[in-house]
C-alpha cells in the first residue's frame, strides 16, 4: 500500500510539473495552441504574373534544388513526422518551377520558326525562271522600270514587287541562297530559253542603229557584227535575234538616219477614224441576203397598211385622250363641247354623242374608261352622253352598275342632267364634267335664229 501510495503521489506530481510547464510556454506564446499546415496557400496564376513576377523571383533557384530549413521551436525540435511534411511542402515548389520554363522555351521556338515563315512567304509567285529572267534584264539595262515593262515574268508583278525581290535577291543571304540552289537545278534547255530572251542594253541597240535603213542586211552582215563586238553583245545574241530587233528598230523610226515622221495636216488621213470615214460604203461589196430584204419588205407593207387604217379612222374619232404629262393645257379649243378630266386622262367631247365604256376587241368605244384605271367592273357599254338643241347635257345609263352623278345614283335605263363641274363616278372611277360655256353659248344663238320666223 505504501509502494502505490507513492507512486500515485509521483504520478501526480509529474502531470501537475507538466501542466505548469504547458501554461509557461503557452503564455509565453512559443508553443501554438493549435497545430496548422507551414505551406503557402496555393491559388492559381495569370500569364502575366507567371512570366513576368513569378518567374523573374524564382530563376535564382532553378538551377539547385529548393533548400527549405525546418521551422524551429526554442528548447524543442519538431518531430519526425513535421519535418516529413515541412519537406513535402518544399518538394511541391519545383513542379511550378518547371511549368514556369516551359512558356518562355516555347516562345523562343516560336521565334524562330516564324523567321523561315517570313522569308519564304513570298516564294511561291517568284519562280526560278522569273528572278533568272529579272537578273538578265537588270544586268542588261539597269533599270529596274524598263525591266518592268519590258519582260514578261509567269505572273503579273507590280513595280514595287520587282524593287523588293531585287532588293531581297541582293541583301537577304537566306533568300539569295534559296533562289541560287533553286536556279542551279533548272534545265539547261530552260535555261538557254531565258538567256534568249533578254532585253537589249542601249550599247547594243547604238550598235544596230548604224546600218542604215534604206540597206536590206542578211544574217552575215549581223554576224560580223557579232564577231567584231563579242563583248557587247549578249552571250546568247544569234544574228537570227539581231536581224529580228534591227527590223523592230526600223519599224518605229529609231535608226540612226532615220527621224520621226510629222503628223499629217490638211486633208490628209490622222487616224483610223478619219480613214474610216473617208471610205465610200458603196464601193464596198457586200453580198446580198434575200431572206432578209423579203422579211423588210413584209415588214414595210404591214407599216403603211396600219397608217392607212389610222388616216381613215381619223374623221371618226369624236373624243381625244390626251394623256397627262405635267402641264396645264387648255381645256378647251373651238371644236371641244365639254371635257371629261380624270386623275390620269382627259377625254375631249367634240361631238353631240358619245359612248362611255369599257373597249374590248371586238367592240370599239368612243371614251374607254380602262387608260383611268381598273375598269374590270364597268359595262362594255356603260351610258351615252347627248346635247341638246338647247344646250343642255343629259347622260343615260346603259350598263349594269348605277353612275353616280355629284353623289345621286343614276340606275339602268335612267337619264340625268349634266351641269358644269358635275362629278362623276363609275366603279370607283371619278372624273369632272367640264362644259365649254362659250361655243354652247354660240350653239344656242345659232339654235335661236333657226327658230325665228
Amino acid at each position: 500500500m505504501s509502494s502505490s501510495t507513492e507512486s500515485r503521489s509521483e504520478d501526480e506530481g509529474s502531470t501537475a510539473v507538466k501542466r505548469t510547464a504547458a501554461q509557461a510556454f503557452s503564455g509565453a506564446g512559443m508553443i501554438p495552441k493549435r497545430r496548422s499546415s507551414s505551406r503557402s496557400i496555393k491559388r492559381k496564376k495569370f500569364d502575366d504574373e507567371l512570366v513576368e513576377s513569378s518567374l523573374a523571383k524564382s530563376t535564382s533557384r532553378v538551377k539547385g534544388q529548393p533548400v527549405i530549413e525546418p521551422i524551429r521551436c526554442p528548447g524543442n525540435d519538431l518531430a519526425s513526422s513535421d519535418k516529413k511534411k515541412v519537406m513535402k511542402s518544399g518538394s511541391s515548389l519545383t513542379p511550378p518551377l518547371s511549368m514556369l520554363m516551359a512558356p518562355s522555351s516555347m516562345t523562343k521556338r516560336m521565334k524562330r520558326n516564324k523567321q523561315p515563315l517570313q522569308i519564304t512567304k513570298d516564294l511561291g509567285r517568284w519562280k526560278p525562271t522569273d528572278d533568272l529572267l529579272l537578273i538578265n534584264a537588270v544586268l542588261q539595262t539597269t533599270d529596274l522600270t524598263s525591266v518592268h515593262l519590258g519582260v514578261k515574268f509567269s505572273c503579273r508583278f507590280t513595280l514595287r514587287e520587282i524593287q523588293e525581290r531585287w532588293y531581297a535577291l541582293l541583301y537577304d543571304p537566306v533568300i539569295s541562297k534559296l533562289a541560287w540552289q533553286a536556279m542551279r537545278q533548272l534545265h539547261p534547255e530552260a535555261i538557254a530559253a531565258i538567256q534568249s530572251k533578254a532585253l537589249f542594253s542601249q550599247t547594243e541597240e547604238a550598235l544596230l542603229a548604224k546600218i542604215t535603213s534604206s540597206s536590206q542586211p542578211k544574217l552575215e552582215v549581223f554576224q560580223d557584227l557579232l564577231n567584231k563586238h563579242p563583248n557587247v553583245f549578249y552571250p546568247s545574241r544569234t544574228a537570227k535575234s539581231l536581224m529580228v530587233h534591227w527590223q523592230l528598230l526600223k519599224q518605229y523610226y529609231l535608226l540612226e538616219d532615220q527621224s520621226v515622221q510629222p503628223l499629217p495636216k490638211g486633208e490628209q488621213v490622222l487616224n483610223f477614224s478619219d480613214a474610216e470615214q473617208v471610205v465610200d460604203d458603196a464601193k464596198l461589196k457586200d453580198s446580198r441576203d434575200e431572206v432578209l430584204e423579203h422579211e423588210l419588205m413584209i415588214a414595210d407593207r404591214h407599216q403603211k397598211r396600219e397608217i392607212r387604217q389610222l388616216e381613215q379612222e381619223l374623221p371618226r374619232w369624236q373624243v381625244l385622250v390626251d394623256s397627262i404629262t405635267g402641264m396645264n393645257s387648255p381645256d378647251f379649243d373651238n371644236q371641244t363641247l365639254a371635257a371629261l378630266r380624270g386623275r390620269m386622262v382627259r377625254y375631249l367631247m367634240r361631238s353631240r354623242e358619245i359612248t362611255l365604256g369599257r373597249a374590248t376587241k371586238d367592240k370599239q368605244i368612243d371614251v374607254d374608261l380602262s387608260l383611268e384605271g381598273p375598269a374590270w367592273k364597268i359595262s362594255r357599254k356603260q351610258g351615252i352622253i347627248k346635247l341638246k338643241n338647247n344646250g343642255d347635257f343629259f347622260i343615260a345609263n346603259e350598263g349594269r352598275r348605277p353612275i353616280y352623278i355629284d353623289g345621286r345614283p343614276v340606275l339602268s335605263g335612267n337619264k340625268w342632267k349634266l351641269n358644269n363641274n358635275s362629278v362623276m363616278e363609275i366603279a370607283g372611277l371619278r372624273f369632272v364634267f367640264l362644259i365649254n360655256q362659250e361655243l354652247i353659248s354660240l350653239i344656242k344663238a345659232e339654235a335661236a335664229k333657226m327658230n325665228q320666223p
